[in-house]
């Protein structure tokens, strides 16, 4: 009875935070575009649910976030306008470039927390995990984007010869900090929210 109390809630708890990233990723309320890229909060149910259901859910979490990433290249929800060309360029390799990144993160904010709990306060981890995620979402989804499409005229293009490194500093630029100020602080809130109410998974 005990283990099917907590299935009932493990499917409970992600059903909800699925709804809601379905809700920020297919509405303005999970982005703010900012030329070429978007700032995006959509990591944060990731994380919240990397938190509170554990690794393989937040990897779980981190492919549906890519799913619909991938169908913002093809104009749903918030269209992208990098996405749309990089579909046109090869739809394969610009659905692993929006999903692998997605998933990755989705499992290491599970793990940071995990280990990050085991040294400092429960509340402490969950901020670190909120900055994690987006930090994580920035990285990986920069270098696939390097790794799978560098070697492309449009690549290329935005590129402009400078250094890799220059290049993508300057091109996430203002948006990645914003990302993890933000999900930093709210990650952080609602970690210790989910943990007041019993609802970390420990």
């Amino acid at each position: 009875m005990k283990n099917k109390n907590v299935n009932v809630r493990y499917l409970v708890t992600f059903s909800m935070l699925s709804a809601i990233l379905i809700v920020m990723a297919t509405t303005p309320l999970g982005t703010l575009p900012i030329g070429p890229l978007s700032v995006s909060f959509i990591m944060i149910p990731v994380a919240i649910t990397a938190i509170t259901l554990g690794p393989v859910a937040g990897a779980l979490m981190g492919g549906l976030f890519g799913i619909f990433s991938y169908l913002q290249c093809f104009g749903v929800g918030i269209p992208s306008a990098m996405g749309a060309v990089l579909v046109e360029i090869n739809p394969f390799l610009a659905f692993v470039q929006r999903f692998v990144p997605r998933v990755l993160s989705g499992l290491l904010c599970g793990l940071v927390f995990k280990g990050t709990k085991k040294l400092t306060q429960e509340s402490v981890a969950g901020y670190i995990t909120g900055f994690s995620a987006a930090l994580f979402n920035t990285v990986f989804f920069m270098l696939s984007l390097v790794l799978l499409f560098g070697s492309t005229s449009y690549m290329k293009g935005l590129i402009g010869g400078d250094n890799i490194l220059i290049f993508i500093c300057s091109f996430v630029g203002i948006q990645a900090v914003v990302e993890m100020l933000i999900d930093c602080v709210v990650v952080g809130a609602l970690a210790q929210v989910m943990s007041k109410l019993g609802k970390v998974r420990r």
